[in-house]
């Protein structure tokens, strides 16, 4: 009787094996390309499965992933895909599947999902922890499997952490370069031997950052133009005008992504907001998350910003600043000082002290009713319709918590200087002693915290630094006649 006949006719049974009659499918999987032999690694994958198959069969078909992760799904690797494809068609090519190591081939929950499958269509897997194929009817073999799946997992999670620990350690303490594209300004040169002996000795080098001659000048003269109050939309315009090549056209290949058309409000932005430039090295700024797209089991990679606390600063001044620390954290609490349309200059007292609690973001200054105040909109724009559930704005009048800081700043001085300091009497000695201290207010629509300001460098954080008050906010949108309050 034919194997695969025999198998369509007994799924829910062990597929009776004919002595040198099955053909077998090989599957393997390297996850990377330049850290892996994927000769050597499927090698010896295939090595094991034929040692697995000796005397039962042999393997016709290779299927082999490379440069694939394991947490992603069979369907997501091109192979896999192929194989289980195949496996649906009344003429494959084989009766039965081999694989060279679970690891390599099964993540989480996989097994299950694909052993059933392939099951289902009279394919049989067969495993090298077993021996020999996989009886799903027999507890031991659950078992196993359950415990094959937890190490499958144990050791991915063990490795990242492993690995960002070390990452983590030598941005800190050596102020290791970790690759990728260099900041505009800079560019990347050799750094010396590795410091690992081992390393050294197979002629590695480490890469660090160095100033580059044609774009370093511009950041810096984006610094001291914000610094002199010019907006952010006025500096790309001028760097636009002189026909200032943009980060993306001076570096075409590695920003493909990029139009390399000019200068956008965003970009001029993003550099200003980052303390590589103060000769620090910063790391973990951004991360990888997967989201679904809306197809079943696809997941695409999006970047997205991490916490400020959650960022990795050398302790030391690695390669060569173009902005000194102070110049930097006065870059990042100034607000253009603009002539408004009846030719005043309106001033925020409180601008950029105050955090949503709510999402975490600076919020904008915004005039409202002939007074100054400050709103968060959670990311919200005009240029879309606003999400059902989205949380509704945040806005405090600037007088509101102009009366509320002597209070503030009374009932946190003991914590930052001993004997405390006097209570300063003017708003706008009020609101030096916050920028002095770096303090910050983190407020939502209940309440108002004292916190250390996230945004400075180098700043410790600590429950000590924390003191969180009631304030009675009332949302604008409730009465559009009426200012808030």
């Amino acid at each position: 009787m034919d194997v695969r006949t025999a198998g369509r006719r007994r799924r829910g049974g062990v597929l009776d094996v004919l002595s040198g009659g099955v053909r077998f499918a090989f599957y393997g999987r390297t996850s990377t390309v330049g850290f892996q032999d994927p000769v050597m690694s499927v090698r010896w994958q295939r090595d094991v499965a034929e040692d697995v198959v000796a005397g039962h069969g042999v393997i016709v078909a290779e299927f082999v992933d490379v440069g694939f992760s394991r947490r992603l799904s069979w369907e997501q690797r091109p192979e896999a895909a192929e194989l289980l494809v195949e496996a649906r068609t009344v003429g494959r090519r084989f009766d039965a599947v081999v694989v060279g190591e679970y690891e390599r081939a099964f993540f989480g929950d996989q097994f299950d999902q694909v052993m059933a499958e392939l099951f289902e269509c009279g394919v049989r897997l067969w495993l090298p922890e077993l021996g020999g194929p996989v009886d799903p009817g027999d507890p031991v073999v659950q078992a196993l499997m359950r415990l094959l799946g937890a190490q499958s997992r144990r050791e991915v999670l063990r490795t990242r952490v492993r690995v960002l620990a070390a990452m983590e350690a030598q941005v800190r303490e050596q102020g290791r370069f970790q690759g990728g594209r260099p900041p505009y300004g800079y560019q990347v040169v050799d750094g010396g031997a590795h410091p690992n002996r081992v390393h050294a000795r197979w002629g590695r080098r480490i890469r660090r950052l160095d100033r580059d001659p044609a774009t370093a000048p511009w950041v810096e003269w984006m610094f001291a133009r914000r610094l002199s109050g010019h907006s952010l939309a006025s500096i790309a315009r001028a760097l636009n005008e002189q026909g200032v090549p943009c980060p993306s056209g001076v570096d075409p290949q590695r920003n493909r992504h990029r139009s390399g058309q000019g200068w956008a409000l965003l970009t001029v932005a993003a550099i200003l907001g980052n303390p590589r430039y103060t000769g620090r090295q910063v790391w973990n700024r951004q991360r990888t998350d997967r989201d679904p797209t809306g197809q079943a089991g696809v997941r695409r990679r999006v970047q997205r910003w991490n916490d400020r606390d959650d960022w990795v600063i050398s302790k030391a001044i690695v390669h060569p600043p173009l902005v000194d620390e102070r110049t930097f954290v006065a870059v990042q609490r100034i607000r253009a000082m603009r002539p408004t349309r009846d030719g005043e200059t309106r001033t925020y007292l409180l601008a950029g002290l105050l955090r949503c609690r709510v999402c975490g973001r600076r919020m904008d200054c915004h005039w409202v009713h002939e007074r100054a105040g400050y709103r968060c909109r959670h990311g919200h724009s005009s240029t879309r319709s606003r999400p059902a559930r989205h949380p509704k704005n945040l806005y405090l009048r600037e007088d509101r918590l102009l009366e509320r800081l002597p209070e503030v700043i009374a009932s946190v001085q003991h914590m930052i200087s001993d004997p405390p300091e006097s209570p300063p009497p003017q708003p706008e000695a009020l609101t030096a002693f916050l920028r002095l201290h770096d303090l910050a207010i983190s407020c939502d629509h209940s309440q108002l915290t004292v916190v250390a300001d996230t945004h400075a460098l180098n700043v410790p954080l600590g429950p000590s630094r924390q003191l969180t008050l009631p304030m009675e906010i009332t949302d604008p949108t409730a009465r559009r006649t009426n200012a808030v309050g």
